[in-house]
């Protein structure tokens, strides 16, 4: 990935943060065919390595699993906010009106080997795992167990796991950093004008990147 410099992001909590927060991921390999993607959820265990440790699960019917280089390391991409700027809200734009459109976003690659795993007993942690995780918001979580366990058997023999230890991390935050500070504000009182989630959380990631400096 391209990163100016100006607009990497290499604090390692931060890189997880934004993958528990945006959890569904595309997962990447090269197999025989070429390039495979899957879009998929994903869970972070932040122990056991440096980096953290990605777990996920495909459809056994889904070759991706079957067909991928182990000898080469697998990429997940997680987006996080993002955000068309509109050059009219830079005061640069009155002033001499060399300015442009542009796109703010952030997202984490994650670098890693994959490992496949069918084991029923790990898929099953695996899935009550991911169930709690995106239930715990609900008044009344669903559990795996509210379901028959013949029924939940013969779903979980129809998935395959794999996990990533990621061995690198790469964030890029592009976040209006190589604008003046003027226009940056500027940026800030047109996305929160506009009031709508995306606008005000990519505020957040502009006001938070202005206060760092």
């Amino acid at each position: 990935m391209y990163i100016p410099k100006h607009f990497e992001e290499s604090r390692i909590p931060v890189l997880q943060e934004l993958i528990e927060a945006q959890a569904f991921g595309s997962l990447i390999t090269v197999g025989s065919c070429g390039l495979v993607a899957s879009h998929i959820p994903m869970l972070l265990e932040r122990k056991g390595s440096a980096n953290g440790i990605l777990r996920c699960h495909v459809s056994r019917a889904n070759g991706q699993w079957r067909d991928f280089s182990p000898d080469v390391e697998a990429l997940a991409i997680f987006s996080g906010p993002q955000h068309y700027i509109s050059p009219s809200w830079y005061p640069e734009k009155f002033e001499t009106g060399k300015t442009v459109p542009t796109w703010n976003y952030a997202v984490v690659h994650a670098y890693g080997h994959l490992r496949v795993i069918e084991d029923a007993a790990w898929l099953l942690a695996h899935v009550e795992s991911l169930t709690q995780t995106h239930e715990a918001a609900f008044p009344t979580p669903w559990r795996v167990s509210d379901a028959p366990g013949e029924y939940i058997q013969s779903l979980v023999k129809g998935i395959v796991g794999l996990e990533l230890s990621i061995n690198r991390l790469q964030g890029k935050w592009k976040v209006s950093q190589n604008r003046p500070e003027r226009d940056r504000e500027g940026v800030v009182k047109g996305l929160q004008a506009l009031n709508t989630p995306e606008s005000l959380a990519m505020e957040a990631l502009v006001s938070r990147a202005l206060r760092r400096e």
